[in-house]
């Protein structure tokens, strides 16, 4: 009962986790990453729809994203949705590819996105706490069911606090990462 519970909550905090890495790759560092607009919601015949669903996005230069869409029709619908984005990058469009130049971030954007890094890093905490709270009162109601007893669910109290401690410091040291990546210059 209690590895089931354990099991389903360590599951839970993996995917806060992985969220939390699929966000950070979304902030902008300086250099040309996919991941920095694959995310991006286009508004395509009237369906949001993700961007790297309407074409293929590829960085064949450090400073320098290339977006081909698959329809050339949604060339003006993606530029348009990058600019409405908070990327704060202007496209330029050839009529058959979009591109975006990454310029050098400012020290004062770097301090911004670590900002931003540090909220996000402290949401995935939250999120893992809630998973803690959640399989804590699984084992309450075990419990109470006298399922387990009192000194099993002590055991498993203590081994839930252990569980969460770890992917705290493992969102920490993601989040430290981050941040050292957008300050390196």
């Amino acid at each position: 009962m209690i590895k089931e519970v354990m099991a389903e909550t360590e599951d839970r905090m993996k995917k806060s986790v992985e969220a939390l890495q699929v966000d950070l790759k979304g902030i902008r560092t300086g250099r040309a990453s996919p991941a920095l607009v694959e995310r991006l919601r286009v508004d395509y015949y009237g369906a949001p729809t993700n961007l790297v669903e309407l074409a293929s996005i590829s960085a064949p230069e450090p400073q320098l994203l290339t977006i081909r869409p698959w329809d050339a029709s949604a060339l003006k619908d993606i530029e348009r949705a990058i600019l409405q984005s908070d990327l704060g990058l202007t496209p330029s469009n050839d009529g058959k590819l979009i591109r975006l130049t990454i310029p050098p971030l400012t020290e004062e954007r770097r301090r911004e996105l670590t900002k931003v890094v540090t909220r996000r890093v402290e949401e995935a905490r939250v999120a893992v706490r809630n998973c803690r709270r959640d399989g804590l009162d699984d084992l309450r109601d075990l419990e109470k069911e006298k399922l387990i007893s009192e000194d099993e669910f002590y055991v498993g109290k203590d081994d839930l606090q252990e569980l969460t401690d770890n992917y705290i410091a493992m969102i920490d040291k993601i989040g430290q990462a981050k941040e050292q990546e957008i300050l390196e210059i």
